[in-house]
């Protein structure tokens, strides 16, 4: 197969694994893809019995062409050796009405930092390959786990800067204060006045300003993303879905061979489309179920054909999800539309300038013959952490709590069905403690205690006493002020 990444707006750009990692986004903003990603084959079988980073290797191994089985080792050991609270990194529990996948376990208690955990070690092997002599700047846009997660993967780590930016009233108490009191020399935070996807729309115009760009490369610095817009991000996501089929099948839960669904919460299509590129690898997955909060574009479009973002944004309780232009639905773009760099370099041009476009009929259908979709509204959300929490003990965050409800909706008795929970509820605690008990105007740090008290479930070391730690980051800017700020801020990096 052709072992070079390519970029979805124009297939000419070509670039090996380490160089995409290493530039994040293409010139013109497009994603990095491998265009052959079905021809790719991981021996299922010959993973039983392995660990989870035995497993990781395995499939790292099949994207990560210019890396040697020992640089890719090493970068697995590297990432999660001793920074999970669980040895397994992403246990499997089962419910009464299947499975939920922790993927929360990592040092800042979200499924991010699976992904964000490794993509320094990426970063390190591929500066080594490469000529480059600059420093490396990360530019991150959160809505509010992505940002801690890429904070504490890259900070002191050499030759690299990161700078992150969240909307200032669009995330959690808690993600604030994680990022508020980030520690390290090479590390910046920046509240916006605005919403996720302004942020991200900002960062993405930052990466196609060739004057910028040129500017910050005469200060000796290369811009890099820690968004699952760079494929570095993405891979690693794929690993989780394999080992939890794995563990279902030396469970025997399931038989080798049989297809099972996954139901994924998703916001920035980023975490279900490592699914998808799962299946494509040869995973046996029936459905990939998408669940979305009331800021429900990808349900729309899933039914539809239609993508709109032009909408109310709604801010819910669960924010990690209040995105409405999800990036890495041009990945899925590119493979339906038979890698047509053309045909979607035109409909994200449409998104752009119109504000939505239509996929062709034929490109809807194959889409909902791998994906089904559904979505929760705030109350729903209370609702079911509250039911399973009464039905079989187990505290979902909002997340997981949409992702839950979406799977009762679309049940299937014919499959397992694996919930992928990303975040701990202690993240999102004045939700929860809502969902199950009657608010008294307490904050969320004095809820945490609360809600530790009548569950029992275990505070995540990394945000006990965060609200004791000293506040680092406070600056705040306008939207429209990201690429000053940049210049400003990036020579006090160390």
């Amino acid at each position: 197969m052709n072992k070079y990444y390519e970029s979805t707006r124009n297939k000419n750009v070509k670039m090996r694994a380490s160089e995409a990692i290493l530039q994040g986004l293409s010139s013109e903003g497009g994603l990095f893809v491998l265009r052959d990603i079905n021809t790719l084959n991981l021996d299922i079988k010959a993973l039983l019995k392995k660990d989870y980073y035995q497993i990781a290797i395995e499939v790292l191994k099949l994207f990560l062409h210019d890396f040697s089985e020992e640089e890719i080792k090493n970068c697995v050991y590297n990432a999660y050796q001793n920074k999970f609270s669980k040895e397994e990194i992403t246990p499997l529990i089962e419910l009464s009405d299947g499975f939920i996948l922790e993927l929360f376990n990592g040092p800042t208690s979200a499924f991010k930092d699976i992904g964000l955990s490794i993509l320094p070690q990426f970063i390190k092997h591929s500066l080594s390959k490469s000529d480059c002599k600059e420093d490396i700047l990360i530019l991150t846009a959160t809505s509010g786990d992505t940002g801690k997660a890429a904070l504490e993967g890259f900070k002191d780590v050499d030759r690299t800067k990161i700078m992150v930016f969240y909307p200032d009233n669009g995330v959690s108490t808690v993600q604030k204060t994680q990022m508020k009191t980030q520690e390290g020399k090479n590390t910046k935070v920046c509240a916006i006045e605005g919403n996720f996807d302004d942020a991200q729309t900002g960062i993405k115009n930052v990466f196609v300003d060739d004057d910028f760009k040129a500017e910050l490369d005469s200060n000796g610095i290369k811009l890099s993303s820690a968004n699952s817009i760079n494929i570095g991000r993405l891979i690693p996501q794929i690993v989780y879905y394999v080992y939890a089929y794995v563990k279902l099948v030396e469970n025997n839960k399931i038989e080798l061979g049989d297809k099972i669904n996954f139901v994924v919460p998703t916001g920035n299509f980023g975490n279900i489309l490592a699914g998808y590129y799962a299946k494509q690898i040869g995973l046996p997955i029936n459905k990939l179920i998408c669940a979305s909060n009331e800021n429900n574009v990808l349900y729309d479009f899933l039914q539809t054909g239609s993508y709109n973002r032009k909408r109310k944004f709604l801010k819910t309780i669960s924010p990690s999800m209040d995105i409405l232009i999800s990036s890495n639905l041009e990945r899925l773009l590119y493979y339906v539309s038979g890698c047509d760099d053309v045909y979607v370099n035109e409909i994200m041009k449409e998104l752009n300038t119109k504000g939505e476009f239509k996929i062709k009929e034929d490109m809807l259908q194959q889409i909902q013959k791998e994906f089904s979709c559904g979505y929760a509204t705030n109350d729903e959300t209370k609702a079911i952490i509250k039911n399973i929490y009464e039905k079989d003990g187990y505290l979902l965050d909002t997340h997981t709590g949409v992702a839950y409800k979406v799977l009762l909706d679309n049940i299937d008795k014919e499959h397992v069905n694996v919930v992928l929970s990303t975040a701990s509820p202690y993240k999102f605690t004045q939700s929860v403690y809502g969902s199950l008990y009657d608010l008294n105007n307490e904050n969320e740090f004095t809820l945490m205690q609360k809600l530790h008290e009548k569950t029992q479930v275990i505070i995540p070391d990394n945000l006990r006493g965060l609200d004791k730690k000293q506040l680092l980051h406070n600056d705040k800017i306008q939207k429209s002020d990201m690429k000053t700020y940049i210049l400003e801020k990036v020579g006090g990096l160390k």
